[in-house]
């Protein structure tokens, strides 16, 4: 009876305890067509969250991580761009308007969010779950690569170019 009564107090303490765990695949994103993005799709498969903006330093990235895209996306990578107007209203256009910006004046191919809180008290569950280390983003175009198990392997700040030797090192290192 004593086995019993341990083994049960050890599965629902187990389960207590992983309550607040989650992994990436549990996270679904709101992409600017309405439709809904289910990370789990990405399952034994390389790819980067990068907090984007319109109107930013660094928005001329858009440029590189299309090119990225291109480069890697036959071998199953991808990126997943998330709009944020948390870093000096940088992206004040809804999201229509972001995607067409996206798309017609840098020819953005990948997944794009709709405009999502990334930093602070109100920042999304898959922020929160990114940043759990503590660190908020410091800014627009912060890139976060994640390897084919799920597990963040590369935090890049926003001054680290997406066509950068070491990224794509990085990269390519996921693809193995």
């Amino acid at each position: 009876m004593r086995f019993i009564i341990v083994l049960i107090a050890s599965i629902f303490l187990g389960s207590v305890a992983n309550a607040d765990h989650h992994e990436i695949y549990d996270y679904k994103i709101k992409l600017t067509n309405g439709k809904e993005l289910n990370l789990a799709k990405y399952k034994n498969k390389p790819f980067m969250i990068v907090n984007i903006a319109t109107r930013c330093g660094y928005t001329g990235q858009l440029d590189d991580l299309e090119k990225l895209y291109q480069k890697f996306k036959d071998e199953g990578f991808t990126i997943v761009g998330v709009p944020s107007n948390d870093f000096g209203g940088q992206t004040p256009e809804g999201d229509k308007e972001v995607a067409s910006f996206c798309r017609l004046k840098y020819g953005a191919t990948f997944p794009i969010a709709s405009k999502t809180v990334v930093k602070g008290d109100k920042k999304s569950a898959l922020f929160k779950e990114l940043t759990k280390d503590g660190k908020e983003i410091g800014w627009n175009f912060e890139k976060f690569l994640i390897d084919r198990n799920g597990k963040m392997i590369g935090r890049y700040k926003s001054d680290i170019e997406p066509m950068s030797k070491s990224l794509v090192q990085a990269i390519r290192g996921t693809l193995k």
